[in-house]
């Protein structure tokens, strides 16, 4: 089943101009440092049990300043999960949960970008996590800037969907599993983007 993914987004895509300006020959090139990011997570359970991704990587892809011809590529190197203790650690590493040996990285690769409203988008992708994937859809919403930016999300998603049926010693947790990004980006070269 199809779900709906919101991501409430602070973007600055360096000054994005109406669809009145006229767009450049060549695309937009942007950048997203890991360093000054973060993947999160969260599910609620009788104990705490909170943590993020240490390696990660994630692009825009743009062949034009249209939005719809972007895509957005995240790829999380599962086994550098970090929840601040070992025990958790080594079970959600397991072949209970991520099953990193088998399927080292969790990902998100959008399949189509659309302008929603002025400000707007949807973005279709698939999501994979444990070997198993599944369409999900973004609601991306930006806004106008200068130099740099920012982009804050949330998604959620059942754990079960994706065969992480098990629970962990002594810890009772749901099966719904809240991730938050936090994603700094910057226009490097090329045009800004055209919003309609």
């Amino acid at each position: 089943m199809k779900r709906r993914l919101t991501i409430p987004v602070f973007l600055v895509l360096s000054g994005i101009p109406s669809s009145s300006q006229t767009p450049g020959a060549s695309a937009p090139v942007f950048a997203i440092t890991p360093a000054d990011s973060s993947v999160k997570f969260s599910v609620k359970a009788s104990v705490a049990l909170t943590g993020d991704f240490n390696k990660w990587d994630s692009t825009l892809t743009c062949t034009s300043t249209d939005p719809a011809t972007c895509v957005l590529d995240l790829k999380v190197q599962a086994d550098s999960v970090n929840s601040g203790s070992g025990m958790k650690d080594g079970k959600l590493k397991s072949k209970d949960f991520f099953n990193v040996k088998e399927n080292p990285f969790i990902t998100f690769k959008s399949t189509k970008v659309a302008q929603s409203g002025p400000d707007t988008f949807d973005v279709v992708g698939i999501f994979t996590i444990r070997g198993v994937s599944k369409a999900e859809t973004l609601t991306l919403k930006g806004t106008r800037g200068t130099e740099g930016g920012e982009v804050k999300g949330q998604m959620a998603f059942d754990r079960r969907e994706y065969g992480m049926t098990s629970g962990i010693p002594f810890i009772k947790i749901a099966d719904r599993v809240e991730v938050s990004v936090d994603l700094k980006a910057k226009r490097v070269s090329g045009p800004a983007l055209v919003l309609k």
